[in-house]
This record gives structure tokens, C-alpha cells and sequence, in this order.
């Protein structure tokens, strides 16, 4: 039996295993620690991620590359640290194309499910949208290197039958990419290269082929079921006689949160006893009667007259919430953002001459921009669309203060 040491962890004394890593320890115990590189069978661990990073006497480590020893310090759950690993997920989304509604292996992506466990739902970091290209050189699987958050997996466990690596870190720092050996990667076995997809923790590995997509409700991260806390600030509203007043809008969308904002069937005739919605699509009401309670914004800004909307009801409106992808991050829309506009234009319109041009359209912006990059956004309600049961509770939350509890299973960005 190895030799048990006590080390504590957010101010308790727990007795772990000499030897063991901290990620491995801190399972041990029956607490909760995420990580996306980790693997128990690698010695030394990758430590890529940084998802699991925790204070150790006061310094900032992963646990899963620091080693137990006696009476060591840890604090997990405390200081701030929840808060720190999610924000690191959240850059992962920002910096990479994770365009989840399109993405072969959404709903079975750990990426995707980390956050989702996280509760999170929009990062605070702005989506760079990077050019970085999608290698369809290999003779069996493409490899999309905006999705790649560089873990190692893929470089550390495929291997041709000759033991030789297939994956490997091309250049360094901020330049780093997964190089993939074409001649290698033809030799793969099937099994072998449904093996490196399957390892992949985003949709950075796909087998030319062999689909991944599975209905929603049968995906990986469709099954867990488990509360989701997701931290509130106290809705300010002015106070006023009467009922209260909701205004709605879509941008760059497709319209879908709207019907997904009505798909309460009868329910909505008890909500129309309670509220009075103003400007909006619903209504075909194109000006503010008076001032609202709440905005609900559908989609991004692709164009001059989306930002005209978005300040007008930023201007009146007390609270402002965004409702889906494409309002929260730009969404499928912003997949134009990958290339120049006057080159998305020409390929769209087929030529300079045929692009229309009227003083009358909006003019179109460079980018296609998150509301949050335009006006202040209060709250996030993801999904493409998001569930109608998650829209309502929050909105109840904000106008009558109803507690606002949801499962894992409400929140999806796809």
C-alpha cells in the first residue's frame, strides 16, 4: 500500500496517495476538478490546457503536473478560482472558430461540454475570428486549425502500426499549430483514425467521411442532467403603474429566437396577462411607445442600420438581453468574417458590377460584430435557438424577481 500524506484543500484535511499528481488527487477525494489534456497514462502530464489550474501556497499551478506532498495548501474552490478556470475556457472560445451550430461534433465536444458545466453562457473576451486555414492535404482526415486549442492529445497517442507519430507541434508560442505527416497518416488503420477524432476535444479532427453528428438528445452532452449555477446581477428596473413592458428586435439572425420565444403554446396568453410587448416584430410596432422594461435582442450587427436599432434600444430600455448565438458572439453570420468583405461580396454577387449599391441599404461593417461589442449587454440566454423555457425564466427573473434555476441540459449553443 503506498504511503498516505495529508495535504488541504480549501481549508480541509484530506489523506492522498505520495506520488499522485493534484488532478488525480483532488478526484480522489471525491471533489471536482476539469481538464482538457489530461490523461492518467501520460507521464509527464501534457499540462497544455491550463483548465485545471488551482493555488498551491498562494501560487497559480495546473494540478495536473504538480505533485502531492505533505501538508500542501490548495485552494480550489475559493479566491476566485472557478472564475479563473472559466475565463480560461472562455478564451478558448474567443481565440478559436468555434462555430458550434455548424460544427460536426457539437454536443459530443468537450470543449463545448466543459462550458457547459461551467455555466457558461457568453465569453467575456471578444472572438478574434482568425484566418487560420483548414488542411484537407491528408488522404483519410482534414484537420481545421481554428478549432485546435492545442492539447497534445492527437500527438501523444497516434501512432502508425510501425510506432511512429502521425501528429506533431509545428513552430512556437503563439504561432504553435498541429503538423500532421501526410505519408504517415495515409498508412492509418480505420480504427486508428476514428481513434484520433474521437481523442480530439473539439472538432479540430474529422475523418473525411465518417460523420460524428447525432441527433440532439442522444450526444454526449445532451445526457448529463445535473443543476448548472449561473451567477446573476439584480435586474435594475424604474418603477412604474401597470403592466410591464417588453420590446423585441432581431439583427443578423434568422428570426429563429422569435419562434423559439413563442413556443410556450398556451402559456403565452398568461404572459400577455402580465406584460405589454411593445416595439417589435411581434407587433409590427416600428417606434417606442414609451420606455421598457426589457429589450430582447435577436442577432448580431452586420450593418449600419442593425447598430441604429441595437443603441435605440440600448437608449430605451432598462435591462437588455441577448438571445441566442448570433446576438451573443456573432453566430453563423459572423463566418463572414473569416474573409475580407469586398472578397465576400465578389463571391456572393459574382463580380464588381453586380454588387448591389443604393443609398437606401444599409451600409455594411467590416466585421460582423457580438451586441456586447456595440452596447452594454445585461444578461445571455445561448443556444441556436435557446429552449423557450430558458428565455421565460430568465425574463421572469428579471421582471418579477422569480428564482432562476436551470439544468445543464438549457444551456446549448447550438
Amino acid at each position: 500500500m503506498k504511503k498516505q500524506i495529508t495535504i488541504y484543500i480549501d481549508g480541509k484535511a484530506y489523506s492522498v496517495e505520495e506520488g499522485q499528481y493534484l488532478v488525480e488527487a483532488i478526484r480522489a477525494v471525491a471533489l471536482k476538478i476539469p481538464s482538457l489534456c489530461y490523461y492518467s497514462h501520460i507521464d509527464p502530464p501534457l499540462g497544455t490546457c491550463r483548465v485545471c489550474t488551482v493555488l498551491v501556497n498562494g501560487k497559480s499551478v495546473a494540478a495536473c503536473t504538480t505533485p502531492v506532498r505533505e501538508g500542501m495548501e490548495v485552494i480550489l474552490e475559493g479566491e476566485g478560482m472557478p472564475d479563473v478556470r472559466k475565463a480560461i475556457v472562455e478564451m478558448m472560445f474567443s481565440e478559436g472558430n468555434h462555430f458550434c451550430p455548424a460544427c460536426e461534433k457539437s454536443g459530443d465536444c468537450d470543449l463545448q461540454g466543459l462550458a457547459y458545466e461551467m455555466g457558461m453562457t457568453s465569453s467575456r473576451f471578444p472572438h478574434l475570428f482568425m484566418n487560420k486555414p483548414i488542411d484537407y492535404s491528408g488522404k483519410r482526415m482534414l484537420i481545421d486549425h481554428s478549432r485546435c486549442i492545442r492539447c497534445r492529445r492527437c500527438v501523444e497517442e497516434i501512432f502508425t502500426e510501425e510506432g511512429e507519430k502521425v501528429f506533431s507541434f509545428h513552430k512556437r508560442a503563439n504561432q504553435t499549430s498541429i503538423a500532421i505527416d501526410y505519408k504517415r497518416e495515409a498508412l492509418l488503420s480505420e480504427a486508428t483514425a476514428m481513434e484520433a477524432m474521437h481523442i480530439c476535444p473539439t472538432g479540430a479532427i474529422i475523418v473525411n467521411g465518417k460523420s460524428l453528428a447525432r441527433p440532439r438528445g442522444y450526444r454526449k452532452y445532451d445526457q448529463q442532467d445535473s443543476p448548472v449555477e449561473v451567477v446573476l446581477s439584480k435586474p435594475q428596473l424604474q418603477k412604474h403603474a401597470g403592466k410591464k413592458r417588453v420590446a423585441t428586435t432581431s439583427l443578423a439572425g434568422c428570426f429563429g429566437c422569435h419562434m423559439s420565444l413563442l413556443d410556450i403554446d398556451l402559456d403565452i396568453l398568461d404572459v400577455l396577462e402580465l406584460v405589454e410587448i411593445d416595439k417589435s416584430p411581434l407587433t409590427d410596432k416600428k417606434r417606442f411607445d414609451q420606455r421598457c422594461d426589457i429589450g430582447i435582442i435577436e442577432g448580431g450587427c452586420c450593418n449600419a442600420e442593425n447598430v441604429e436599432v441595437l443603441r435605440d434600444f440600448r437608449e430605451n430600455c432598462d435591462v437588455l438581453v441577448a438571445i441566442g448565438e448570433c446576438a451573443i458572439w456573432g453566430g453563423l453570420p459572423a463566418m463572414r468574417n473569416l474573409v475580407p468583405l469586398e472578397e465576400c461580396l465578389l463571391e456572393s454577387y459574382g463580380g464588381p458590377s453586380f454588387i448591389p449599391h443604393d443609398q437606401d441599404l444599409p451600409k455594411l461593417l467590416d466585421n460582423v460584430y457580438a451586441c456586447n461589442e456595440v452596447v452594454k449587454i445585461d444578461y445571455y440566454v445561448p443556444g441556436c435557438p435557446p429552449d423557450a423555457s430558458h428565455i421565460w425564466k430568465m425574463i421572469k427573473y428579471i421582471l418579477f424577481d422569480v428564482p432562476y434555476t436551470i439544468s445543464s441540459q438549457e444551456i446549448s449553443y447550438d
